[in-house]
């Protein structure tokens, strides 16, 4: 599983692809980087793209029983707000998304799973990142001691169904991991206990 390159038609006959003629990295940071590419139009003709390049992440949608969600909440300076968002992180190089989510369960939560199911793979902002998240489901909890990064700062706490359902009516629920995680557990009735 995975967002794995194609460039294949989704209606099986019309393929369109923007081959790339030149590539000018802009920039070179810790967990992304930024390109200007030169790509070739379908139609003839060239334009630009600014694409950041992202090394992948997980999410995790974990039931320490059933019918509740285990969150984390966290300030995320981007948007300047606390989020709820599922236990999620990003690969580190070379690191398989199945071991990273067990990873990353343990560093924000303390908890560690015996089950583990791969649900779905999504790019986050496909108009100009590459990102793909690796969806996780994860049961048969036991709790543990959190041990997150030194610089990350969460706070962990469980949702029903009936208050994700209410959060998602009140627009509470504004990660975009989260709400395709939370969307996904509520329509595979996984919430339902």
């Amino acid at each position: 599983m995975g967002c794995a390159k194609g460039g294949g038609a989704l209606d099986g006959k019309h393929t369109w692809q923007e081959p790339t003629v030149a590539d000018r990295l802009i920039y070179d940071g810790r967990i992304i980087q930024v390109h200007e590419l030169t790509v070739q139009l379908p139609g003839g003709g060239t334009s630009t793209r600014e694409v950041v390049y992202h090394p992948g992440a997980v999410a995790v949608l974990a039931e320490p029983e059933p019918g509740r969600l285990l969150f984390v909440e966290q300030f995320r300076k981007a948007p300047g707000e606390m989020l709820l968002e599922l236990p999620a992180g990003k690969l580190d190089p070379g690191e398989p998304p199945l071991a990273c989510a067990k990873r990353e369960l343990a560093e924000e939560t303390g908890y560690r799973a015996a089950e583990w199911t791969p649900l779905c793979s999504f790019y986050t902002s496909p108009g100009f990142a590459n990102e793909c998240i690796t969806l996780f489901a994860a049961r048969d909890l036991q709790a543990g001691a959190a041990k997150p990064d030194e610089d990350e700062y969460v706070r962990v706490t469980t949702r029903s169904r009936t208050d994700v359902e209410k959060l998602l009516q009140q627009g509470q629920i504004r990660d975009a991991k989260t709400l395709v995680g939370v969307l996904w557990w509520l329509w595979a009735g996984a919430g339902r206990g």
